[in-house]
C-alpha cells in the first residue's frame, strides 16, 4: 500500500460523505496541483516561521536594514540540537 493512497474500508467508515466531498470540491484545485507537480510548501512556510520568530525577537531594533539583513541571513544559520 503507498503512503499517500486513500484507503476506505467500507461506507460505514464515512462519517459524513456529503462534507467529505465538499471539503474536497473546495480543495480540489489545490489537490490537483499538488498531484501534477508534487511542490511541497513546507519549505516556505518554515522559512516564514523562522522571519517571524526573528521578528519577534527583533522587538525594538532601531534599524530597519539590519533587520532586513538579518532576514536575509536566515538560511545561513546553523543550529545544533543541545543534549
Amino acid at each position: 500500500m503507498k503512503p499517500s493512497s486513500v484507503v476506505i474500508r467500507s461506507h460505514r467508515d464515512l462519517r459524513n460523505p456529503k462534507k467529505m466531498a465538499s471539503t474536497f470540491q473546495m480543495h480540489r484545485t489545490g489537490l490537483l496541483n499538488y498531484h501534477r507537480c508534487s511542490i511541497s510548501t513546507g519549505p516556505l512556510e518554515g522559512v516564514n516561521n523562522k522571519i517571524k520568530t526573528l521578528q519577534r525577537q527583533a522587538y525594538g531594533y532601531r534599524d530597519e536594514e539590519f533587520f532586513r539583513l538579518r532576514i536575509y541571513s536566515i538560511h545561513l544559520a546553523k543550529y545544533a540540537f543541545l543534549g
